[in-house]
């Protein structure tokens, strides 16, 4: 009877195999315009892919940061989300540069930082060679990329995020904008979040010493109170802080929601009313396909258009 069963089954199973991998190649961003640019010298995951816009001109940019709990991702991301996402910022006339970076399991915080610090500076000295506007580049990450973006954007000048083997640390670091997809803000308040929303105690594991974020800062996060502090956004709003584009679901067991908001309250406080636009999307989870869609990219296309176009603040 197994060996019957199996005779059926996998010409079955292989087929699906074929199917779903012919699904997830076409799916596939295309190839980057400059592939695999290192930005830094000091480890091979100091890499950059440039996607730009077709036709002539200066373009403004956005350099994107992946997620993947500090641990795991690619630059390339995977899927159909990450190829529409790139088209539609190249149709609207926007560079897309996305970086691989150091992750928890090569070098502790602040190297992610550091080299998304030192990518934006890379990306800013060969701005003329790429056709782009070096004083229009923003960032954007999702999750724990969100994480790293926000620190990058609203640290401007900060020594911490300096990599030392970068020949590039004096050139300028202000972005025009940063767009954050459910990404963490307070790494120890995200448990209790998670309680007040209702999520299982199962989820509530942020706080664990082999949490992804234990992992990242190098150390259980509930014992390194200051170390947790210059890995949370929330400490770098100033009144000269970008303008921020919080979006997040309302069913996010992950990153609670509340991260999100804590972070528009933060910047409503000190940089005043109208700089965080905090939207949230209702039912949707953790890396929800929908943060992916036409309409949502229109929403950060939109976005960063008026970031672009207003004089900068100090």
């Amino acid at each position: 009877m197994l060996r019957k069963l199996l005779r059926y089954a996998l010409p079955v199973l292989a087929l699906l195999l074929v199917a779903g991998g012919l699904y997830l190649w076409t799916g596939q961003v295309r190839a980057p315009d400059h592939a695999d640019v290192a930005y830094g010298n000091g480890s091979p995951s100091q890499k950059l892919d440039v996607w730009l816009p077709a036709g002539p001109g200066v373009h403004p940019a956005v350099i994107f940061a992946h997620g993947g709990a500090f641990a795991f991702g690619d630059k390339r991301m995977f899927g159909r989300g990450f190829r529409d996402d790139v088209n539609a910022l190249n149709a609207a006339g926007i560079a897309l540069i996305s970086i691989d970076y150091r992750m928890s399991g090569e070098a502790r915080f602040p190297a992610a930082v550091q080299d998304m610090k030192s990518a934006l500076r890379y990306v800013r000295a060969h701005a003329a060679q790429w056709q782009i506007d070096p004083a229009r580049i923003a960032l954007w990450g999702q999750s724990a990329g969100a994480n790293i973006a926000l620190v990058t954007g609203l640290s401007t000048g900060a020594p911490l995020f300096d990599d030392p083997a970068s020949p590039l640390r004096g050139v300028d670091d202000h972005v025009s904008a940063i767009v954050s997809m459910y990404g963490p803000t307070d790494f120890l308040a995200m448990d209790h979040q998670l309680a007040l929303a209702g999520c299982s105690s199962g989820a509530q594991n942020h706080s664990a010493a082999d949490s992804p974020e234990s992992r990242y800062l190098g150390a259980q996060i509930t014992t390194i109170a200051p170390r947790v502090a210059q890995a949370n956004p929330l400490t770098y709003v100033t009144p000269a802080s970008p303008p921020l584009l919080l979006q997040h679901g309302t069913a996010d067991c992950t990153v609670p929601p509340l991260q999100s908001r804590i972070l528009a309250d933060r910047m409503v406080a000190v940089a005043g009313p109208g700089r965080a636009v905090l939207q949230f999307r209702q039912g949707a989870s953790h890396a929800d396909s929908g943060f992916d869609t036409a309409e949502n990219m229109a929403v950060v296309i939109a976005f960063l258009r008026r970031a672009f176009a207003a004089p900068a603040h100090s």
